[in-house]
């Protein structure tokens, strides 16, 4: 009896913490949304063309992004009227294609990724409006409109041509993940046994070609030795679009100490992620177990997919997920404060590439909430204009004068993967 009266006191205080941690953000809600209406809010990555292939095959039509999203089958994160209602001011669009679609395929299929996104922006042109540099995101912005930018999501879309790099730039495309999940010819991915310890020779050519002409080194997805050996090789300032902490959270795809210390002498910027399994060791470990209960399953009835479902439901009931909340994120921003300074802390919170998001951060409504939580741990309103967007447009205005200083030096380059075999 007195177990259980301990149990119900502890319960009862950890509601009312909850409870108190909420009214705390009510109280700053107010002054986090003026904040976005005074600096545009950059997202580092949204996969809604993704959506628009998986569920309708891009077509426009069969979903009306003018309208809510919510109500889908499964529901979609991002639609206008929530972009506008989460003062979202700036939107790296990702152009993703799966890292198992190889060769000139790889091109086409990111070339129709590229392709919808004008076209939704084209069909939304009150509320979107395509941007290529700095100054085209603080205008659009001035103009009340929602700054879009193209982001490519894994260096397999370029098929090892440094001449299909310069077409993709042309295409609108501003930054570049260097790796998806998979390894490429010339640089390691983070999420498998390396194969080339970082970047090969050629990689570091693409970095520079990419600082020729301006296009931003995007160090998600790579290998630890990935993003040193590219913050080593590279000229300009780079970002990681959707990555959060290392220390608090293992992940290989978040970003360790030793990296943040770079990214500070680079001048980049590491846009905090809301990926559950990068900012919940709990989560981690539910992933891990759920995925080995199911290796289980599979052997002990690998002919009786009906056991196979019913057992994994069982289990699923069983083990409700550890969700995160937005306190978690928060502390992921707190620690790359702590380590280098809110100079180098944006936002990529990467919605409509996920499914299971932390509580009280849903959809793209949300990023008021998490400056409110901010605000209520002391962070200051400047400090939170530089996290909304004024460090991503500091890095982009470095990365184009990067550009204009190359450009000058050098022609581009002819260089091919072959030369370095």
């Amino acid at each position: 009896m007195k177990g259980l009266t301990v149990f119900l006191i502890f319960s009862m205080l950890l509601v009312m913490g909850l409870d108190c941690n909420a009214q705390s953000r009510d109280q700053y809600m107010d002054q986090a949304k003026q904040i976005l209406e005074q600096v545009p809010l950059i997202d580092g990555h949204n996969d809604v063309p993704w959506q628009y292939r998986q569920r309708v095959d891009h077509r426009l039509d069969s979903i009306d992004f003018a309208q809510s999203t919510k109500d889908l089958n499964p529901p979609m994160h991002t639609d206008l009227p929530r972009l506008r209602e989460g003062r979202v001011g700036g939107q790296f669009w990702s152009v993703y294609i799966p890292s198992s679609i190889t060769g000139t395929e790889a091109v086409q299929e990111t070339m129709a990724q590229i392709d919808f996104v004008y076209r939704m922006v084209d069909r939304f042109n009150d509320d979107l409006e395509m941007a290529y540099t700095a100054d085209d995101v603080r205008r659009i912005f001035d103009e009340g409109k929602v700054a879009s930018l193209i982001g490519m999501e894994g260096g397999h879309s370029i098929n090892n041509s440094l001449a299909m790099l310069r077409m993709f730039y042309n295409m609108g495309a501003r930054y570049m993940t260097i790796t998806h999940n998979d390894h490429l010819d010339w640089a390691d991915a983070a999420s498998d046994d390396p194969e080339h310890y970082g970047l090969t020779e050629f990689g570091e050519e693409v970095i520079k070609e990419m600082n020729r002409l301006g296009m931003l080194v995007d160090l998600s997805h790579v290998s630890a030795n990935t993003m040193r050996d590219a913050l080593d090789a590279t000229r300009a300032p780079v970002i990681f679009s959707h990555s959060s902490a290392k220390e608090l959270v293992p992940h290989p795809r978040n970003v360790p100490d030793d990296v943040l210390h770079k990214v500070a002498e680079n001048d980049g910027v590491v846009m905090i992620t809301y990926v559950v399994s990068f900012v919940s060791n709990e989560m981690r470990e539910y992933y891990a177990e759920r995925s080995a209960y199911n290796a289980r399953l599979n052997s002990l009835y690998p002919h009786d997919p009906d056991t196979r479902s019913e057992k994994r439901d069982q289990w699923d009931d069983e083990n409700p997920m550890p969700l995160p909340d937005i306190e978690d994120v928060a502390d992921h921003i707190d620690h790359v404060r702590d380590e280098i300074g809110v100079e180098y802390i944006g936002i990529g919170g990467d919605y409509d590439g996920i499914t299971v998001l932390p509580e009280g951060l849903e959809d793209v409504t949300t990023y008021p909430d998490l400056f409110a939580e901010l605000l209520s741990r002391g962070y200051t309103e400047e400090e939170l204009k530089k996290i909304a967007g004024k460090n991503v447009l500091r890095v982009m205005d470095d990365v184009e004068e990067v550009a204009r200083q190359m450009q000058d030096e050098m022609e581009a380059s002819d260089v091919r993967i072959e030369d370095f075999d």
